[in-house]
């Protein structure tokens, strides 16, 4: 008689719970929009770069020593520019119409956004990531060793910082005139001063010595570092001390890291064939999501305004070409109206 009325009841749940409505799944953090085919060889793309106002997307396709220009409204490749060697770190500065392009074969070069001709090609050995700083005309060029400060319009080198360490990725600190540095070799963060154009303080990673990618949340002032290697993780950083305050176990291969203040959450693309979406709940970061990119898919830049997120898929062995996958965070969140349009 037990047996017949916990049976009995059992199964009337069973019933209740199946009338009951479906809670809605927790929506996609990145959904994929657009797939924007490229053209070359087998083998790796590398940064990425965005002019949001001429609807343009910059990449440097590696493999095929060309800096690619797509056109981000009708999805298609419409030039690649040449002789760009081991092309690597790629920027656009909007106020001047230009794009800084580091080429591992030795040089950074100044390229005019309207006929993509080479205005300055300034030598820089192994040149890798670049920053363009519109507050004072200024190119940074990280290469080897060394942080190369150049001037935007000539290429004239305006100065060079030794920082003691291989250069890998960097964020400036506008109001606090600072550069952030990742390092190895050994593992730290250096900090210069730009107004004196020196390291003025390192910041020693405990937790790893794979250092690459940076991020920045200059509202709360937290550096974010893209960890590879053996145990690949994002380590939280406080950019006032040093401190490390966090850390976060991802997929590996991480070659790219942004933060999307909207939502309080960081974007890493990693080779494992995925990004890793992390956010900030309260004084913590989880893992919320690995969302599947492509083999290799592991570099990529984040365009805040229109809250998408661009990864370079590479061609492989049994692929027909290299593609640009565009996925949009959600939930969306609109852009502020512009000024002329609140009452």
């Amino acid at each position: 008689m037990i047996y017949r009325v916990t049976l009995t009841a059992l199964i009337a749940a069973l019933m209740a719970y199946a009338s009951e409505p479906a809670q809605a799944a927790d929506p996609a953090p990145l959904v994929l929009v657009q797939t924007i085919p490229l053209k070359g060889v087998v083998g790796n793309l590398d940064h990425l770069a965005v002019d949001a106002r001429g609807g343009r997307l910059f990449v440097a396709n590696k493999a095929n020593n060309t800096l690619d220009v797509v056109d981000l409204k009708a999805g298609t490749l419409v030039k690649q520019i040449p002789g760009q060697t081991k092309v690597s770190g790629v920027v656009y500065a909007r106020d001047l119409d230009m794009i800084f392009v580091g080429n591992g074969g030795g040089v950074c070069n100044g390229i005019d956004g309207k006929d993509y001709k080479t205005v300055f090609s300034t030598p820089a050995e192994k040149a890798d990531n670049v920053y363009y700083h519109s507050g004072n005309k200024t190119v940074y060029v990280a290469h080897g060793e060394t942080v190369s400060v150049l001037d935007a319009k000539t290429g004239e080198v305006k100065n060079r910082i030794a920082t003691g360490g291989k250069t890998e990725e960097f964020r400036v600190d506008k109001k606090a005139n600072k550069l952030y540095v990742n390092l190895r070799s050994p593992s730290v963060v250096a900090v210069i001063d730009l107004s004196t154009n020196e390291v003025v303080d390192r910041f020693k990673l405990t937790m790893t010595e794979t250092n690459g990618p940076l991020a920045y949340d200059d509202k709360a002032g937290m550096l974010f570092v893209g960890c590879g290697g053996k145990a690949p993780m994002i380590i939280v950083v406080d950019a006032k001390n040093g401190t490390e305050l966090a850390s976060v176990a991802i997929p590996a291969g991480i070659d790219n890291l942004h933060y999307d203040s909207k939502r309080s959450r960081l974007y890493a693309s990693c080779g494992e064939g995925a990004v890793a979406v992390v956010e900030k709940k309260g004084d913590k970061y989880a893992l919320i999501a690995k969302v599947e990119t492509a083999k290799k898919a592991k570099t990529s830049i984040y365009h805040s305004g229109s809250g998408r997120l661009y990864v370079g898929a590479p061609r492989v062995e049994g692929t027909e070409a290299p593609q640009v996958l565009v996925y949009e965070a959600r939930p969306a969140i609109e852009a502020n109206p512009a000024p002329s349009a609140r009452k």
